[in-house]
């Protein structure tokens, strides 16, 4: 990947920057998009540009990104919120249309708008962030699932729509993954009569054919192939990362 040149965005941590540093390991020129405030906290390994992806002016937003880079090989489209367990009575309107906005208008916005700059390239590659929640259902999760299911939707319809401009686009589907934001979610869980979090998480390896929950690496390697010449052949295909889930 010398020299191709990547955006992140959602990069300045978690799953966005295990696979910045994926990237950036292999050669690639990577940039991170991400909220100010993220920025703020990153250290500034790379170069960031603020961009709140559920604006109504996030496609011109991240065109004119992509613009300013002379050229772009990769997009990888990670931003994204997971929102508090909920169940269907306790649905709220404003954190709906927030998460929906972010992670499925967000995800639309980024590709759409770094297109035309992706078309330029020979190596023209978008990973999208899906989830196995977007093939699969958990109880007091439909928001989150709603919207990784229109994420995958998303990719299959952009692998068509954008194929004959030499663009692939592909997605990662993680399972569980012991970020920061889901060991704070599974504390706040305790909190109000939950597993504590070694045993929600000894629960999480169980429950897979490895005996261990995926990494935030086992996401960058798939992301760094999705994004290589190494899947070439491949678009609109979504591959999951969760250590065989039974």
């Amino acid at each position: 990947m010398d020299g191709r040149r990547a955006i992140v965005t959602g990069g300045a941590a978690g799953l966005g920057r295990a696979i910045a540093d994926r990237l950036a390991a292999a050669g690639a020129k990577v940039t991170i998009v991400d909220l100010a405030e993220a920025l703020e906290r990153a250290d500034g390994r790379y170069p960031g540009h603020a961009l709140d992806l559920s604006g109504e002016d996030a496609r011109i937003g991240m065109a004119r990104i992509a613009d300013g880079l002379g050229g772009l090989d990769i997009l990888v489209a990670n931003a994204g919120v997971v929102p508090p367990w909920r169940g269907l009575r306790e649905i709220d309107g404003a954190e709906w249309r927030h998460v929906m906005a972010v992670n499925t208008w967000g995800v639309a916005a980024a590709i759409g708008g770094c297109a035309d700059a992706l078309a330029r390239s020979e190596h023209a590659s978008v990973v999208a962030m899906a989830s196995i929640n977007g093939y699969r259902a958990h109880p007091a999760q439909t928001l989150y699932t709603a919207s990784k299911h229109a994420v995958i939707g998303i990719v299959r319809s952009a692998a068509l729509d954008l194929g004959p401009s030499g663009i692939r686009v592909n997605a990662v589907a993680p399972g569980p993954i012991a970020t920061d934001a889901l060991i704070a979610r599974i504390a706040a869980r305790h909190e109000t009569g939950g597993p504590t979090l070694d045993e929600a998480l000894a629960a999480l390896d169980a429950e897979t054919a490895l005996g261990r929950m995926a990494t935030e690496g086992d996401v960058a390697r798939v992301a760094h192939f999705l994004a290589s010449d190494a899947s070439v052949g491949m678009t609109g295909c979504v591959l999951p990362v969760e250590a065989g889930l039974v």
